[in-house]
């Protein structure tokens, strides 16, 4: 009786095995049967299934050699080729089984895409879906330090390759070699987990190896070594700033918020129609109840560099104080971001020296540490800053004059 082969939907007698035309198995559980069946009797390939052999005559460990069955020559014979990644086995029985379980899921045996060329695809796709360009630079970043593996076949590859460029990979980064910091290393992880997911669903790999191994616990470690708290700026420090104000860009935006006290998104989030020059009052804010639109003002200090901003965001035409015009950026992309922040930060401070260990966010830990030194009232730094207050009376009852902001502000040195 003949049945329809549900792979090709062609004609195929309902005792096959396997489908003659495309190699579909019919019966799984006779499959199953000759699969785990333990005897030495070498069992018949079904047509259209491989070919298997055996190397005489040599010393070979693995003797067998399995071949798939990849078309017909124009005069009707099989043209085969090696089952792959493994072509040799021990038995014949292990290159039978081997093809039993090739012809259940047929792979591209031929396959030369590349772990770049996964990436390319992936990423195209994936890039879509992520909102904010911060997004997209982690993972480009976590990518760059991936150039090892960057022609490998994605067939080959496997868990260790992954590990190396978590552990080894280097980046040149502003023309210095890097190695991939215990955060990098968790991105590219997560990247490989996505992008493999990919790779499986398009039948690109039979594995995602990515997810074979979780993240050390070295790693881990390093991650909460370096969550340590902020460091503010020494006067030393301060004045080199303010030395080279007019010599290297974006200092000022540092100096802004070391008299200020905003965070670094919040810097970037500051509109002209929240400025007020006559009044000297900044207002704006983020994060918390407490933060969101608070008013904080602008220190004497500081006001010519928050005029200098405000002059050049108007003549661009921009909403926001602060903006990008360097070699790094598009006019059509100005935003200041977190990132364009930090990478400035970090730029400013090995330029010129300063600790290495200050982070984008020291500007907000200077202007506290500042204002405690100089005696300012602690409600006026919590304003300020946009921390919670807890005093009922403070918080509830008493109402703080702009003028007694700027009062205290002003005991900064």
């Amino acid at each position: 009786m003949l049945i329809k082969c549900p792979e090709c939907e062609l004609q195929v007698s309902d005792k096959a095995l396997a489908c003659p035309h495309c190699g579909y198995p019919m019966h799984t559980n006779t499959y199953n049967k000759l699969l785990h069946k333990n005897n030495n009797k070498r069992k018949r390939l079904p047509n259209g299934f491989g070919q298997i052999s055996e190397i005489k005559n040599r010393n070979l460990r693995k003797p067998f050699r399995a071949m798939i069955t990849v078309g017909k020559s124009e005069t009707g014979r099989p043209i085969c080729k090696p089952l792959k990644p493994e072509s040799y086995f021990p038995t014949y029985n292990d290159a039978y089984a081997a093809l039993i379980k090739y012809n259940k899921n047929p792979y591209d045996l031929e396959s030369t895409i590349t772990v770049k060329q996964l990436y390319e695809k992936w990423s195209e796709k994936y890039f879509k879906s992520l909102k904010s360009d911060s997004s997209i630079r982690t993972i480009t970043s976590a990518w760059s330090y991936c150039s090892s593996i960057y022609n490998m076949r994605v067939a080959d590859l496997r868990a260790r390759h992954i590990k190396d460029c978590m552990d080894n990979g280097t980046a040149i980064i502003k023309g210095r070699k890097q190695y991939p910091t215990a955060g990098t290393k968790t991105r590219i992880k997560s990247m490989f987990n996505l992008m493999l997911d990919y790779a499986l669903e398009y039948e690109l790999t039979d594995k995602n190896y990515a997810r074979t191994f979780n993240i050390s616990d070295d790693i881990i470690k390093e991650k909460e070594h370096a969550k340590r708290g902020h460091i503010p700026f020494t006067e030393k420090e301060i004045s080199l700033l303010w030395e080279h104000i007019d010599i290297i860009p974006y200092i000022d935006v540092i100096l802004i918020q070391c008299y200020s006290g905003w965070r670094p998104q919040e810097l970037g989030l500051l509109k002209l129609e929240n400025i007020n020059l006559e009044m000297q009052t900044f207002t704006g804010g983020m994060k918390t109840d407490a933060g969101i639109n608070r008013i904080v003002p602008i220190h004497t200090k500081i006001l010519p560099l928050v005029k200098k901003r405000y002059q050049e965001a108007s003549e661009l035409g921009s909403d926001y104080l602060i903006n990008c015009l360097d070699a790094t950026t598009h006019r059509n992309n100005m935003k200041f971001t977190y990132d364009k922040y930090q990478k400035r930060f970090n730029k400013i401070r090995d330029q010129l020296k300063l600790n290495p260990l200050h982070r984008a966010h020291d500007g907000r830990m200077h202007f506290i540490t500042s204002a405690k030194k100089y005696g300012v009232d602690e409600y006026a730094i919590k304003y300020i800053v946009g921390h919670s207050i807890s005093d009922i009376t403070e918080k509830i009852y008493t109402k703080r004059e702009t003028s007694w902001l700027k009062k205290e502000i002003e005991k900064i040195k």
